[in-house]
């Protein structure tokens, strides 16, 4: 059962704010480590916090640690509501005591505006079992966080949510997209993405469509596309979690949205897709990849981080509550599908599965980049894409004039007493934060680098000074300087 936005979502939200139940009032409430243990599904610091009885610890405690409360306490935190949303299925009462059926969290918009989410209950708080039902609807999770700091946040007319689960994507598309459709195949989400989207004023934006991936948008365009697919690498048996499992084996799910949504992006448009994938033993993880990507669309792929098959097993069957210490699976149980899981895993040759983005910029172009970069990256990384996307098609000329990016540093390691150090590299302190070894001649150049002079006058003048061929140098470092202008190091000079 899910609460309908009719006449119940605007005054949920006046009782919230009036109880001052915001992200940041909650973690000031809880301090850091109740707010931290939390985060571990630890509630015993943060009910040691909110024993005052006043509505903000009253609701923190309802919602976010799942106990109950007195009903003289909800009635004061949620005046005149405690009836109806038990009638609507949000909150259950006993005598005397309420409890919460569906969580209700403080989130922080991209605007500073405060949001609320209603979601499934999250499991497994205090170790209790983590089973979920089919048509579970996870709330704010670190994925979804990942994708929001992922996606662009230029100012869009359309925009595409695709499997919204609980509306987390579309409140964030809603402050920057003139429209935005939302689609899920789990019929309990598209009902509290339409709460979520009326609770905090954007369902006048936000339009909920049932039905499997690309089908409710068929023959539509977007200017942005968002998503986050059930990816989670299986044989497609037995039961199917719908927030993570899609019905397809392997990683087909998200090789269908890779090949399909440039079918739904208008001229310049992007999508951007959260994403595992399998690594096979015998071919590269970016050449397999690589066959994925649309002939009409500019495309960076990150792989974020790679688990063995194991671990990978391990992970999602803790996460669905078939591990004995966190659900109701017998330790028979576990070992069955365990090995099941792990040998068609064995059987498809996967050596290894991959986590990261997917980014489709669609420009009728085909600049590729495929880069693995498990390493730490400034949140939110979506400006350092656009800016891969704006620089991608750049190509430098010998009259061009650049810069060096501000946060470009220049680092040398050699011998003490050396007289040329043995490596130099470039590094960046924001974005990506990429690392990239240099020579000496490209080191020289990207030093002077300042906008007066135009790159081939600095190659020629580097030549000179290291005794090189002029038009040598010239031919082969062009290149470079253009990899270094993809890449965030060096930029067109403001005057230029």
């Amino acid at each position: 059962m899910s609460p309908s936005p009719e006449g119940l979502a605007d005054p949920l939200r006046e009782a919230l704010l009036a109880a001052g139940f915001t992200y940041d009032a909650v973690a000031d409430l809880l301090g850091t480590d109740a707010h931290a243990a939390l985060s571990r599904n630890e509630t015993t610091p943060a009910l040691r916090r909110t024993t005052d009885g006043g509505p903000l610890s009253t609701l923190v405690r309802l919602f976010l640690l799942q106990a109950t409360v007195p009903l003289a306490e909800a009635e004061r935190a949620l005046p005149g509501l405690v009836d109806r949303l038990a009638a609507e299925g949000m909150l259950a009462q006993s005598v005397g005591e309420v409890a919460a059926r569906l969580d209700c969290r403080p989130y922080g918009s991209d605007d500073g505006t405060d949001l609320w989410v209603v979601s499934d209950l999250t499991p497994g708080l205090d170790g209790a079992p983590q089973r979920v039902t089919s048509d579970y609807v996870l709330g704010i999770s670190p994925a979804s966080t990942s994708l929001a700091q992922l996606t662009l946040r230029h100012d869009v007319g359309s925009a595409l949510d695709l499997g919204t689960g609980c509306g987390v994507q579309a409140l964030h598309l809603a402050v920057h997209a003139d429209r935005v459709v939302a689609t899920d195949v789990n019929r309990r989400a598209s009902a509290l993405t339409r709460f979520n989207a009326a609770l905090n004023e954007v369902a006048d934006r936000v339009e909920v469509r049932d039905g499997s991936f690309f089908e409710p948008v068929a023959g539509e365009r977007f200017d942005l596309i968002a998503t986050n697919p059930p990816f989670v690498i299986s044989p497609a048996t037995g039961e199917r979690l719908v927030y993570r499992d899609s019905g397809l084996p392997g990683d087909r799910v998200v090789e269908h949205v890779v090949r399909t949504a440039p079918d739904h992006l208008a001229d310049g448009g992007w999508c951007q897709v959260l994403a595992n994938w399998a690594i096979l033993a015998d071919r590269p993880w970016d050449e397999r990849l690589a066959a994925w990507l649309p002939g009409d669309c500019d495309a960076l792929v990150v792989q974020r981080e790679v688990l063995d098959p194991a671990a990978y097993v391990e992970l999602w069957l803790k996460d669905s509550g078939h591990h004995p210490a966190t659900g109701t699976g017998s330790p028979a149980d576990y070992a069955r599908r365990y090995d099941t899981w792990l040998s068609w895993l064995e059987e498809q040759g996967v050596a290894g599965i991959g986590f990261g983005w997917i980014n489709l910029h669609r420009t009728g172009n085909a600049a590729r980049e495929l880069l693995e970069w498990p390493y730490d990256v400034e949140q939110p990384i979506a400006p350092a894409i656009g800016e891969w996307g704006s620089a991608i098609g750049e190509t430098v000329a010998p009259d061009a004039t650049l810069v060096v990016r501000a946060d470009v540093r220049q680092e040398t390691v050699g011998a003490v007493g050396a007289e040329d150090p043995a490596t130099i590299l470039l590094r960046q302190q924001r974005g990506l934060r990429r690392a990239r070894q240099v020579d000496t001649v490209l080191a020289a150049v990207v030093g002077a680098c300042d906008g007066d002079l135009p790159v081939g006058s600095i190659l020629d003048a580097v030549a000179q000074l290291l005794d090189l061929d002029a038009g040598a140098t010239r031919e082969q470092y062009l290149p470079e300087l253009s990899g270094l202008v993809h890449e965030g190091y060096l930029q067109a000079s403001p005057t230029s």
